[in-house]
C-alpha cells in the first residue's frame, strides 16, 4: 500500500487455496451482498454504505480509511477462493469491525495486541463454517506450523507460536475486545514480544509474520503512529459510520433484519447509536470534501521553471455547491433558517448556488451566496415534488458547473435516478427519506427544536 493510500484498514488472513478458474472469472461480489441482504440485512446495509473497490493492492479483503472516507477493498484471487459461506463470514467480519468502531474510536497500544483482541471478539460471534481459514478464534488453537513454515525459524520463535496457540485456545468466547486485550497483556510471552517490538519494529514485524503464518487480520495502519490520517478525518469517519450504523439498526428493528447478530450485541448497538450525530458535522464534511481548483497566473509569484521571465501560478481552492430547496409546505421557513445559518458559516470557503424546485427547477430563483451576504427564506413555487428535477439540473442543466449538490427536502417523493455527481440529502427534522439512498449519496438528518407558532 502506498503512502497516499495508507490509512486505517483491516484484512482477513491469507489462505492457501487457489480459486477455481471459472469461479475466479465470473465471481461477483455484488451477488454475495444481495444474498447477505436477504439473510443478514443489517450487515449488508453497513457494507453498502462503503465505497467498494476491487484491487490487488492488498492480498485479501478489508475496510480502509482514506482521509475521512471508508472503503471496502477486495482481492478477486483471495475472495473467489473462499466458499460462499466464508464470503458471507468475511463480509460480516468486516462489518463488525466498523460497527464496533475498531477502525476509528477504539484503538489501544500496543496495536498488534489490540488487533488480536478485536479478532477474538468478532470471531466469537461468527459461526465456524463462515470463517476463512486461519484467524484468531477463542477456544481454538492457531494453525499448526508445517515443516516448511519452520524453515529459518529460531527455536524460541517456534516455542512462542506454541505458547500463543495454547493461550488463544484457553480463552473463553463472547468477551469484549477490551477483555481479551487485558488477558493478552497479562501473558509473559506477549510482554516479551512487546519489549522486542519496542527495540526493533522491522525485525518484530518479520518475526510475527513467520510465527503467526497467516493467522489473524493484517489491520494495516491501525493505531501504529500513522500520521496520514488526521484526528479530524478520524472524527468525520466515525460520524459517518455511526450514521450508517444508526440507519441499519433502525431498518433491522423495523424489518426483523438482525439475522445472526446476538441479542446482547443488538442491545449494545442500539445503545451506541441512541445519541444524536451532529448533522452540522456531516454537512461540513460533505462540503469540505468537494474541492475545485482554479488555476491562474500571477506576477506576484515567481515561476519555478523560469524565474523573473515568466509569471508564476497560484491556485484558488473553492468548492462549488448547488443547494436545491424543496418548495413543499412541510419544509418550513424555520427549517430553512436553520440550514441557511449553517451554510452561511461555510460561505466564506465555498461558492453556494441556491435554487428552488417542485416538479421543475425554478431557474429565476438562482441565488449566488457570496461571502458576507445573507439569504432569507422565501418561496417561488408551490407544486408537488419530483427529485428527478434537481438531479437532472445538477447533471445536465445550469447546475452542472457545480462540484456537488444538496437537496433540502422532507424526503416525500419517488426515488430519482443514480447520480454521477456527489449528492447530499438534507432531511428536515421529524421527516425521513422515503426510499433507500444510493450508496454514494450522503444523508444529512437535521435535528432541532421547531419554533413555536407566533
Amino acid at each position: 500500500m502506498s503512502k497516499q493510500d495508507k490509512g486505517t484498514s483491516t484484512t482477513i488472513p491469507v489462505h492457501k487455496r487457489e480459486p477455481d478458474p471459472e469461479r475466479f472469472k465470473t465471481f461477483d461480489i455484488d451477488a454475495h451482498l444481495v444474498a447477505l441482504m436477504w439473510s443478514e440485512s443489517f450487515f449488508a446495509d453497513i457494507i453498502r454504505s462503503l465505497t467498494k473497490e476491487e484491487t490487488t493492492q492488498i492480498p485479501t479483503a478489508g475496510v480502509l480509511q482514506q482521509g475521512s472516507e471508508l472503503k471496502f477493498w477486495w482481492n478477486r484471487k483471495f475472495v473467489s477462493a473462499c466458499t460462499d459461506s466464508e464470503v458471507k463470514g468475511l463480509l460480516k467480519h468486516e462489518a463488525y469491525h466498523l460497527v464496533l468502531l475498531h477502525t476509528t474510536a477504539r484503538r489501544y497500544d500496543p496495536h498488534w495486541v489490540w488487533n488480536i483482541a478485536c479478532d477474538l471478539a468478532i470471531n466469537s460471534m461468527i459461526p465456524a463454517n463462515e470463517l476463512p481459514l486461519g484467524g484468531f478464534v477463542p477456544g481454538k488453537a492457531l494453525t499448526p506450523l508445517t515443516a516448511e513454515d519452520m524453515v529459518g525459524l529460531e527455536p524460541d520463535a517456534i516455542a512462542r507460536h506454541e505458547k500463543m496457540s495454547k493461550l488463544i485456545e484457553s480463552l473463553p468466547r463472547d468477551q469484549s475486545s477490551e477483555w481479551y486485550f487485558s488477558k493478552l497483556m497479562e501473558d509473559e510471552t506477549i510482554k516479551e514480544m512487546e519489549e522486542e517490538r519496542k527495540e526493533n519494529e522491522e525485525d518484530f514485524k518479520k518475526m510475527i509474520e513467520k510465527i503467526l503464518n497467516g493467522d489473524g487480520d493484517d489491520h494495516n495502519g491501525w493505531g501504529d503512529g500513522n500520521d496520514d490520517v488526521s484526528e479530524e478525518d478520524r472524527q468525520l469517519a466515525e460520524g459517518k459510520i455511526r450514521q450508517a450504523i444508526k440507519e441499519a439498526c433502525q431498518k433491522a428493528d423495523r424489518s426483523n433484519g438482525w439475522g445472526s447478530v446476538p441479542g446482547a450485541m443488538r442491545d449494545h448497538i442500539r445503545l451506541m447509536v441512541s445519541g444524536e450525530i451532529p448533522w452540522q458535522s456531516i454537512l461540513r464534511q460533505f462540503v469540505g470534501q468537494t474541492i475545485h481548483a482554479d488555476r491562474r497566473e500571477t506576477v506576484t509569484r515567481l515561476s519555478r521553471k523560469v524565474p523573473y521571465a515568466l509569471p508564476g501560478t497560484t491556485y484558488n481552492y473553492r468548492p462549488k455547491i448547488a443547494c436545491y430547496v424543496d418548495q413543499s409546505g412541510s419544509v418550513s421557513d424555520e427549517w430553512l433558517e436553520l440550514l441557511f445559518a449553517e451554510l452561511g458559516s461555510l460561505a466564506s470557503r465555498v461558492d453556494i448556488f441556491v435554487y428552488h424546485f417542485d416538479t421543475e427547477v425554478d431557474e429565476a430563483s438562482r441565488t449566488h451566496w457570496k461571502k458576507g451576504t445573507k439569504i432569507s427564506p422565501h418561496r417561488t413555487r408551490c407544486g408537488g415534488t419530483d427529485f428527478e428535477a434537481p438531479t437532472r439540473h445538477a447533471l445536465t442543466g445550469k447546475g452542472k458547473d457545480c462540484d456537488a449538490y444538496l437537496i433540502l427536502t422532507d424526503g416525500c417523493a419517488p426515488k430519482p435516478a443514480p447520480s454521477r455527481k456527489r449528492r447530499g440529502w438534507v432531511i428536515v427534522p421529524d421527516q425521513k427519506l422515503y426510499f433507500d439512498k444510493d450508496g454514494s449519496d450522503v444523508l444529512i438528518q437535521m435535528k432541532g427544536a421547531k419554533k413555536a407558532a407566533a
